[in-house]
């Protein structure tokens, strides 16, 4: 049976000769929200996690002092990691002489071996110390623990897709959420609440929260409304002085910098804010934070920065269409605004707009797979999903920094994660650091130059069937969980055939469009479209790189290019 506390998480010290300094310094800042457990040496903290373990303790931290009596703080994790794998790993270094093993700590950390090692505060209010600990444990809150307070329930059938990628929305936008199966006492409870306020047979999934309208057979898009409004809500007549169409970090960087310079913005995003970034677990390489910080932590700091100075979101909402309001010096609409076609029939009119929609998975075209996307069979790294294969195999298809960021997040939760690729190795696909990190996890194996090829289960995926590229040889593997993360497709099917494309389908900007659209036979500017006032940025962006940090810098950058377009549209209108 679990401790009656079991929502109180553990933070679990091993410590060696400076236990007391250590209890005192974590009790103090930590002792309300965590139990604080103190062990000497890694055979008393073995026994205590294994109890822990046991009665399904929930613990967040593992902080071992870098001596201890019968171990070393990197042994001692590394063992404390197999008992205990969704636990943040901190060493701690007391007084000086500690400093000697720098070296060694700097290399277990890139080897993904430990997140972080800190010293001791020799004195009080060290705030930086207490940062770098809060860090671990809101990363733990986010990615690991469940909600204390849902602020959302979810009434589904069991297995259900639809209510799997609203749970995942959700989580990604950082609503707390739970899901119910309607057969279950509280599901039948909630629906039968329904019938009696006048919801005759309510269609599923249905969502239901404190002072929240209830909505039934919800959608990412209903959701979305619920949360920021529909665009009815902007008032008859509303023109965005700029449209940024997708919310990853180049989108939130072009609010951010749009917003703060005085232009009205309006961020529009087919799914949760951040895109895919804001479902990676843990992005180690962005600058700014040693530590590292998770994709949904990271974009949605954007988002809140960007509401700050004034841009307008909405998230769940599909743009189809986009009309530009004048082409090759011809005005097409009433005063040369961008006309953007959303869905539910919405239509949002724009001086200048930003594309930024990012890149969607290409499927894997295996069918009976397709038919379990939701079911087991993911496209993207679905964190939301990885409490469900605790305990159990997992595959993860793709060599990218997604996928190895993905295997990684998983480790923590499943038996064996298996990353599969086409290729002889991941050295040309992904960072070196997370090779590094990939080599030095127990739990992740890469199987290069193999396919999955067929898969199966019912209601859920069980299995899957994997094949040798270099001897055509088949064979059958378990799986509870398939994560397809298998290259980049730009998302630009919405586009008008006006806006010039790349033979792979991104869209060109600069001196890569065409000559036919340039003027006085200069390019337009470099983040620029062929079409006056549409602008491209991140990973829709042809020859753009594919990383985080370059797509927020695009993003950054655009802003001044889209300000001397609106400064040459306003003086070509002066009479």
């Amino acid at each position: 049976m679990p401790d009656q506390d079991f929502r109180r998480p553990v933070i679990l010290t091993v410590c060696g000769e400076h236990a007391e300094d250590i209890e005192r310094e974590m009790a103090a800042r930590y002792g309300t929200d965590y139990d604080l457990v103190v062990t000497s040496g890694l055979d008393e903290a073995l026994d205590v996690a294994q109890g822990f373990v046991a009665r399904q303790r929930p613990v967040a931290l593992v902080a071992a002092e870098v001596e201890l009596p019968d171990s070393t703080a990197l042994l001692a994790l590394r063992v404390l990691h197999q008992a205990l794998p969704t636990a943040k790993r901190l060493v701690l270094l007391v007084g000086q002489e500690a400093t000697q093993h720098f070296p060694s700590l700097r290399e277990a950390q890139q080897r993904g071996s430990i997140d972080t090692y800190l010293m001791l505060p020799r004195g009080p209010r060290d705030e930086e110390f207490h940062a770098a600990v809060i860090d671990l444990l809101s990363d733990w809150g986010a990615t690991v623990a469940t909600p204390e307070v849902a602020m959302l329930t979810i009434v589904c059938e069991s297995n259900c897709p639809r209510a799997a990628g609203i749970r995942d929305f959700l989580d990604r936008m950082g609503m707390p959420c739970r899901s119910v199966v309607d057969t279950s006492e509280e599901g039948r409870a909630i629906l039968d609440g329904l019938v009696r306020e006048g919801h005759q047979d309510p269609v599923l999934p249905v969502i239901v929260g404190d002072g929240r309208d209830t909505i039934v057979d919800a959608t990412i898009a209903d959701v979305g409304r619920a949360l920021y409004g529909g665009f009815d809500s902007l008032g008859e007549g509303f023109v965005a002085d700029l449209a940024v169409i997708g919310a990853g970090p180049a989108g939130l960087a072009a609010a951010v910098y749009g917003a703060s310079e005085g232009l009205t913005t309006v961020v529009v995003e087919a799914d949760a804010i951040g895109g895919q970034a804001g479902s990676s677990s843990m992005i180690r390489n962005y600058l700014g934070f040693p530590r590292g910080i998770s994709g949904m932590r990271l974009t949605q700091r954007a988002r809140m920065q960007a509401s700050r100075f004034g841009a307008r979101f909405f998230a769940g909402a599909q743009v189809v269409g986009l009309e530009p309001g004048r082409v090759h010096g011809v005005v097409l609409r009433p005063g040369g605004l961008h006309r953007i076609m959303v869905a539910d029939g919405a239509v949002l009119e724009a001086r200048a707009v930003v594309i930024a929609t990012g890149v969607t998975y290409r499927r894997l075209g295996v069918e009976p797979l397709e038919r379990l996307v939701g079911r087991g069979v993911h496209y993207g790294a679905a964190a939301s999903s990885a409490r469900d294969v605790a305990g159990q195999d997992v595959y993860v298809v793709g060599g990218g920094n997604s996928a190895g960021q993905a295997a990684v997040h998983l480790s923590r939760f499943a038996r064996s994660v298996t990353i599969v690729i086409r290729r002889d190795d991941l050295r040309t696909t992904m960072s070196d650091y997370l090779i590094r990190e990939l080599a030095g996890n127990r739990r992740i194996t890469v199987l290069p130059r193999t396919e999955v090829v067929d898969g199966g289960g019912d209601p859920r995926l069980s299995w899957l069937a994997l094949r040798d590229r270099a001897t055509g040889e088949e064979r059958r593997v378990v799986a509870a969980g398939l994560y397809l993360l298998l290259g980049a497709q730009p998302h630009c099917a919405w586009l008008p055939s006006k806006i010039s494309l790349d033979e792979r389908g991104f869209v060109l900007t600069g001196a890569d469009t065409e000559e036919a659209c340039w003027s006085a036979g200069r390019p337009p500017a470099s983040l620029a479209t062929n079409i006056p006032g549409v602008f491209a940025v991140g990973d829709v962006r042809s020859g753009s790189m594919k990383r985080v940090a370059s797509a927020s810098g695009e993003g950054a950058a655009v802003v001044e290019l889209v300000h001397a377009y609106l400064d040459e549209r306003a003086h070509r209108a002066q009479p």
